[in-house]
């Protein structure tokens, strides 16, 4: 789970506008964080299950995230994927 400072970091970076916080964009940056935390804690906790099922499920909402981006805005969802190193 982010902090609220890192959260807040990853917002102002990704945001479209000066209020946006929860943007196609933020919301996919933030959930790339998250997968990378969640992947790190798993190479070390090999059987937390709960933990396991917790990635697929944000690795699932991020790829939600990107197919609605990539039908709305196909340049910004290139770029972002650019950015964040996904596929």
């Amino acid at each position: 789970m982010l902090n609220k400072k890192a959260k807040d970091k990853i917002i102002k970076k990704y945001q479209t506008h000066g209020s946006d916080t929860g943007s196609a964009q933020v919301q996919i940056a933030i959930l790339t964080e998250e997968i990378k935390e969640l992947s790190k804690h798993l190479q070390t906790h090999k059987k937390d299950n709960s933990s396991r099922r917790g990635l697929i499920r944000k690795v699932n909402e991020r790829h939600k995230l990107v197919r609605y981006l990539s039908r709305e805005d196909k340049k910004a969802a290139d770029d972002l994927k650019e950015a964040l190193k996904i596929k």
